[in-house]
């Protein structure tokens, strides 16, 4: 069954937001605001060693998608997930990894060395 004219452009909102998570640094920057209530630029650059330029590009992918939110607070500014549901997904997304690495014993390995996650299993 073909889309309808209604139904395009929520998908194209859903399709919007699989393209904020579809790159590794974006979603390690989304758990790491998921373990936090919020973060400044300043950590995020340096929890990710990402160049200032890169992080605000991938923070402006973040933002344009909803995933986040953010203030300014003199020279500084704060990141924060913009909905709480946003770590839910973090979290089903990565037992959904676990699942799959299961079946691949040399990459479930590699996994022991993700980050922690809350709500996620180890």
């Amino acid at each position: 069954m073909p889309l309808t004219q209604q139904q395009r452009p929520l998908y194209e909102v859903k399709a919007g937001l699989f393209k904020g998570l579809s790159h590794p640094f974006r979603i390690r920057i989304l758990e790491l605001l998921a373990s936090e209530p919020e973060l400044s630029v300043a950590v995020l650059q340096d929890e990710t060693g990402l160049e200032a330029s890169h992080l605000s590009q991938h923070l402006a992918v973040l933002r344009r998608h909803r995933l986040v939110a953010s203030e300014r607070r003199a020279s500084h500014v704060y990141y924060r997930l913009a909905d709480p549901r946003v770590a839910d997904l973090l979290a089903v997304a990565r037992a959904l990894l676990l699942d799959m690495l299961r079946s691949d014993g040399a990459r479930l390995a590699d996994a022991d060395d993700l980050p922690a996650l809350p709500g996620a299993p180890r």
